[in-house]
């Protein structure tokens, strides 16, 4: 069984940092990556990372967080600095099958305060 399990969100203030982790248990994957909704908005991509460790990012995050991972422990990182309010969303961790299922981790709730 797949389980995507968050930690470390929590409330900073703008200009802050925060670095979420997310362990997965019941498989190895390809590509992991981090998404956010924040109320009353669709859920977007933040950032994902392969297993060779090839990244993207969503514009608005570019510069200011990092996505990382540590396979021998099937953990992913984001590391987020110079948080904006507007980063004030919950965080999940996501991953996919070959075959296309996809997973999510529960959330962890993000908040900046200005």
């Amino acid at each position: 069984q797949v389980r995507l399990v968050e930690s470390g969100g929590g409330l900073v203030q703008a200009g802050g940092s925060l670095r979420l982790s997310c362990a997965a248990s019941g498989g190895i994957f390809n590509t992991m990556g981090w998404y956010r909704q924040a109320p009353g908005k669709q859920r977007e991509l933040v950032a994902t990372i392969t297993y060779g460790g090839s990244t993207n990012y969503a514009e608005s995050v570019t510069g200011r967080f990092t996505i990382s991972r540590d396979n021998a422990k099937n953990t992913v990182f984001l590391q987020m600095n110079s948080l904006k309010p507007e980063d004030t969303a919950v965080y999940y961790c996501h991953t996919r099958r070959s075959s296309g299922y996809e997973y999510w981790g529960q959330g962890t709730q993000v908040t900046v305060s200005s």
